[in-house]
């Protein structure tokens, strides 16, 4: 029986109910999947769209192959010498072999530019690039940046290519939906999505690790690969993954494209890259030495070494500085600061703001072209020997350098300071790699030539209120600081 329908008056309580119930719907829809959260009700259209500047890229690769073997050695008139003879004169001779590798690229420009990854085409004696529509075409290679593992790739197509261009990877945040198309284990064109997991991953893969992690599914072969983001733009090359098995298990790196554009830049223009030096050895500025160095934290790159003639030297920076900031730039960690030097161009006067002393100074530098042959002596200290009188200090006995000691330690002739000839097992010294050998050259950033002047840096730095010192040893060619807690 159906009731005809009217209103009914409400109660107070009845309204407050109907209110709550709202409130709640509304929540839920807001909270629901894909509502406000941003997601895609499809990743359809953008891989559509997208796909056909995505290429699977097939290599080959001559391979010499060993000979038959090293045969047994047999003793003269064995009976065995015949049946071996036969064996190895029986096999096959093994010739050059071919081996084949698939990877990932796209197109970034139609008339046919093509980026992918280094250890994709490494090696190869021919590459040749597939398209989603069936197209093949042979590429040639422009050149590679093993450092940063990208290579640029040159076609001849008959038509302008579709192509895609680099996005800000600065731009993106951890949560940020992201898509990643490839050739994974050869099956052709595949399309996954996740997000970014996080930002400037430092992988230890070379010296500019900066890599987006994602946990979109990147397999073997989609190395080379796009990281689009939901704007259709490439803001990471997809490089490694992290898997037991080989497979998939949502932790995958991806070169962001703020790096990938100036090497593409620099490949395509000469080459291969032409990146910029400063001329320093640098370490991290852990929190003990951010203590002894007089900072509130421990940020910036520390200079450990100077390299002789070089633009931090006519810069005008020295061993103890911390750079605090890179042509306008933080350094908010050391590795920070290799990427960005390799970013500017050379020849570029840049301001870097050091930390010495207790204070922040601005210089200018001249930064030069990167050799991996250039190498440098740290600036030396002009002070005379003294005499051989020995002393301890912060569980180290030290002396002067001497003729005597340079030869009983293998000490070099150019090196300049006090002599550590034993290190108590117990003390901190100890604990920071201290030996027997080493030379403390500098103490709380001031050069020492004698026992006594390390004595005295130690109790200087004392007398501040500090709980740690600062020094700088030098180990066969290599220097380094650590900060040494001061005992009563």
């Amino acid at each position: 029986m159906t009731l005809p329908m009217k209103s009914l008056p409400l109660s107070p309580l009845e309204r407050v109910r109907i209110v709550v119930v709202a409130a709640l719907g509304a929540i839920m829809m807001l909270t629901a999947p894909g509502a406000a959260l941003g997601a895609p009700d499809s990743f359809a259209d953008l891989a559509e769209r997208l796909s056909p500047a995505v290429v699977n890229i097939a290599t080959t690769q001559t391979v010499t192959a060993p000979d038959r073997g090293p045969r047994p050695k047999l003793p003269p008139g064995s009976p065995f010498e015949d049946l071996f003879r036969d064996f190895f004169d029986g096999l096959p001779e093994r010739g050059p072999r071919t081996t084949s590798s698939l990877g990932s690229g796209f197109v970034i420009d139609p008339d046919g530019i093509v980026v992918t990854n280094n250890h994709v085409i490494e090696d190869a004696d021919e590459i040749v690039v597939n398209f989603s529509d069936g197209t093949t075409l042979p590429a040639t290679l422009i050149g590679t940046d093993p450092k940063t593992d990208i290579a640029l790739l040159k076609l001849t197509p008959p038509a302008p290519l579709v192509f895609v261009s680099f996005g800000d990877s600065s731009a993106s945040r951890v949560g940020d939906w992201v898509l990643a198309i490839g050739n994974p284990f050869g099956l052709g064109g595949s399309v996954s999505a996740g997000i970014i997991s996080a930002r400037n991953r430092d992988i230890n893969s070379g010296p500019y690790d900066d890599f987006i992690q994602t946990d979109a599914a990147i397999n073997r072969g989609n190395s080379g690969g796009p990281l689009f983001n939901m704007a259709g733009e490439v803001i990471g090359v997809n490089t490694a993954i992290i898997s037991p098995s080989g497979g998939s298990i949502g932790i995958g790196f991806s070169v962001p494209s703020a790096l990938v554009k100036n090497v593409v830049s620099q490949l395509r223009e000469f080459g291969h890259t032409k990146r910029g030096w400063l001329g320093v050895r640098i370490q991290q500025v852990t929190p003990e030495l951010a203590e002894g160095l007089g900072l509130d934290k421990p940020v910036g790159a520390l200079v450990s070494e100077v390299t002789a003639d070089g633009p931090a030297a006519e810069g005008g920076i020295e061993a103890g500085d911390v750079i605090m900031k890179f042509d306008g730039r933080d350094i908010a960690e050391m590795r920070d600061l290799p990427r960005m030097v390799a970013e500017t161009a050379v020849g570029k006067d840049v301001r870097v703001v050091i930390w010495r002393k207790g204070k922040t100074q601005t210089v200018k530098v001249v930064l030069g072209l990167l050799d991996e042959g250039d190498s440098g002596a740290p600036p030396e200290v002009d002070k005379p020997e003294a005499p051989a009188v020995a002393e301890t200090a912060l569980g180290m006995k030290l002396e002067p350098l001497t003729e005597k000691s340079r030869s009983d330690y293998g000490v070099a002739e150019d090196a300049k300071g006090v002599l550590v000839t034993e290190v108590d097992a117990g003390s901190t010294a100890a604990e920071k790699g201290v030996r027997p050998g080493d030379v403390i050259v500098e103490v709380a950033q001031e050069a020492v030539a004698t026992p006594a002047d390390v004595r005295g840096g130690v109790a200087k730095a004392k007398e501040e209120g500090r709980k740690s010192v600062l020094i700088l040893v030098q180990s066969g060619a290599d220097l380094r600081f650590v900060a040494l807690k001061i005992t009563n």
